[in-house]
């Protein structure tokens, strides 16, 4: 067997051990990081992949975020404009530690060029196909969880911000026309710009399977009806958002 995937969580795990485990943020990304492991193994899975492939991208959805721990400990933040691109940072920690979690080096470009590109706003030109195949596993794998994360986890206790806040006119024309919403230096994208940043995460998804996975759990709507919008017009545009999210999600499923 190339991929011991119980030694490689054993080994994440331990490697977690080093940073403080009873703090909520560094828990949730240990907590994501087996999540998003469970969906790429089902994406794998779904897309007919091989048993060595779909443990492969089973191993690149649990490391794909090893970066964060020491981003948080280092910067207190995991965003990444303020302190290091945790996909970057990730692939130099993973220059020294893969061996800890796969054996053989059969992989390892796939590995590292999976994670390297798992939070670009675009997968990097020039990959191979077999690169480019995990690396589209695992942007799907993650951005699944992210939509999770909305439901349970994002705002919990603070849903009257978003409540009062506003969208802005920017957000609201780049999700009409169907693209995502790319996080600048200088532009706060908070409350209910950032539920919809992550909603437009559905124009950025590869994998049928992955919108499948979406309509089942509901994520679309379930994100939604967390808020009680009072700004009317806003509320009008969530509306609107909703339904060409819900049309476009069931197309997808449709047509491919």
């Amino acid at each position: 067997m190339i991929i011991d995937l119980e030694i490689a969580k054993k080994n994440f795990i331990n490697y977690t051990a080093n940073y403080d485990v009873n703090d909520s943020n560094i828990d949730r990304k240990i907590g994501h990081s087996i999540r998003v492991m469970k969906i790429s193994r089902e994406i794998a899975t779904r897309i007919g992949l091989k048993q060595e492939q779909i443990d492969l991208a089973t191993l690149i959805g649990l490391l794909h975020d090893i970066a964060r721990f020491e981003q948080y400990k280092k910067f207190q933040t995991f965003y990444d404009l303020k302190s290091f691109d945790h996909g970057d940072y990730a692939v130099k920690i993973l220059e020294k530690d893969l061996r800890k979690y796969i054996q053989d080096n059969k992989y390892d470009e796939i590995i590292k060029k999976a994670i390297k590109n798992h939070n670009k706003f675009e997968i990097e030109k020039g990959l191979s196909d077999e690169e480019l195949l995990f690396a589209k596993i695992i942007r799907d794998a993650d951005k699944i969880d992210i939509m999770y994360e909305s439901v349970c986890m994002f705002f919990k206790g603070e849903e009257e911000k978003v409540n009062n806040s506003l969208l802005l006119e920017d957000v609201y024309e780049k999700f009409k026309l169907e693209n995502l919403v790319k996080r600048e230096k200088n532009v706060n994208i908070e409350n209910i710009n950032k539920v919809v940043s992550v909603l437009a995460f559905i124009f950025d998804i590869n994998f049928k399977a992955t919108y499948e996975i979406l309509k089942k759990n509901d994520y679309i709507n379930k994100i939604l009806d967390r808020y009680n919008i009072k700004d009317e017009q806003t509320r009008e545009r969530i509306k609107e958002i909703r339904k060409k999210a819900n049309e476009y999600l069931n197309n997808k499923i449709m047509r491919d």
